[in-house]
C-alpha cells in the first residue's frame, strides 16, 4: 500500500469536428480546436440515450497502426477534456507518463442540462434527488458499448484501462471500482461525495470488504483542503486503508487551500503520475 499524505490518508456512429465546443464562435473568427482530437456520437441501448465522445488521440496514433494505447475514460467531458488534454500533454513531455487515448463523455445536444444528467447517470442509487440512480445502467454502457467501441476503434489496450471523475463523477468512480474491480486496471476519484443516499460509499465498502480480501487495481483519491467533503473522505480512507486489501496500489491527497472545482489539475496531474510510476 502506499503512503497517505496530508489529512487525506489520499461511445449511428458519426465523425464530428476536431475539438468540437458547445459555443458559437463569434461572426467572422474560426473556433478554438483541440489538436489530435475528434468527436464521436453513440446512441446507447443501455441508457437509452445519446452521448457524445471527445477523444484525443496520442501524436503517433496514425504512425503506428498496430501500438496499443492506455485509455482514459474520462466522466464529464463537457467541463474537464481540454484539461485533460493539456494535462496529459505536460506529462507526456516530461516523461512522466506513456500517451494515452483520452476519451471524455459528454452530453449530447446544445442544450443539455449537465447537471441533472449527471445527476442521473453517475449516482449508483435514486438517494434524495429526483431522476437520480441510474448508475447500474450507466456502467453497463461503459462495459458493453463504450468499451469495445473504443478498443475497436482506438487501439485501446484491455489491460491499461482507466477510469477517471470528479465529484459525482468520482462517487460513480468508486462505486465502480467496489462493483467490478477488473473492468479497469485504475481508477482516479476526485472529491467523491460520499455523503450520497446517507454514505453509500462507506457501506458499499464495508459490504465489498466481508466478501473480497483482493483488490488488484490501481487507484487514486483526491479531495482539495477548503472543500465541506474533507471530513468524510478522511474517515473513509482511514476505514478503507485499514482493510489491506491484497493486490491495492493506492494513494491519497488533500490538495491544500484548493476548493471543489480548482482541486482538479492537481487531481488528475498527481492521480496520472501516481498510476504511471
Amino acid at each position: 500500500m502506499n503512503s497517505l499524505t496530508g489529512a487525506l490518508c489520499l461511445l449511428v456512429l458519426s465523425l464530428g469536428f476536431a475539438g468540437q465546443v458547445r459555443s458559437a464562435p463569434s461572426a467572422g473568427y474560426p473556433s478554438v480546436t483541440v489538436r489530435d482530437s475528434e468527436v464521436r456520437t453513440m446512441k446507447s441501448a443501455s441508457t437509452g440515450r445519446s452521448y457524445d465522445l471527445y477523444i484525443h488521440k496520442p501524436a503517433d496514433f496514425d504512425k503506428n497502426k498496430d501500438k496499443k494505447y492506455p485509455v482514459l475514460y474520462l466522466l464529464d467531458g463537457q467541463w474537464d477534456f481540454k484539461l485533460l488534454d493539456s494535462v496529459v500533454g505536460g506529462l507526456v513531455y516530461d516523461r512522466q507518463m506513456p500517451d494515452i487515448v483520452v476519451v471524455g463523455i459528454v452530453y449530447s445536444g446544445d442544450d443539455a442540462d449537465y447537471n441533472a444528467l449527471r445527476a442521473r447517470d453517475y449516482t449508483p442509487t435514486p438517494g434524495n434527488r429526483e431522476g437520480s440512480g441510474d448508475g447500474p445502467k450507466f456502467l453497463g454502457f461503459i462495459k458493453t458499448e463504450l468499451i469495445p467501441f473504443v478498443e475497436g476503434n482506438y487501439r485501446g489496450d484491455p489491460t491499461r484501462r482507466i477510469l477517471g471523475g470528479h465529484s459525482f463523477g468520482g462517487l460513480f468512480t468508486l462505486y465502480a471500482m467496489f462493483t467490478e474491480p477488473p473492468l479497469f486496471w485504475g481508477y482516479l476519484a476526485g472529491s467523491p461525495d460520499f455523503t450520497w443516499d446517507n454514505g453509500f460509499l462507506a457501506k458499499q465498502e464495508a459490504d465489498f470488504a466481508t466478501k473480497h480480501k483482493n483488490l488488484p487495481v490501481r487507484l487514486f483519491m483526491g479531495v482539495g483542503g477548503a472543500e465541506e467533503l474533507v471530513t468524510p473522505a478522511v474517515g473513509f480512507v482511514r476505514t478503507f486503508s485499514a482493510r489491506n486489501y491484497n493486490g491495492l496500489h493506492w494513494d491519497a491527497r488533500v490538495v491544500e487551500g484548493e476548493g471543489h472545482a480548482g482541486v482538479k489539475p492537481e487531481f488528475y496531474n498527481r492521480g496520472l503520475r501516481f498510476l504511471f510510476r
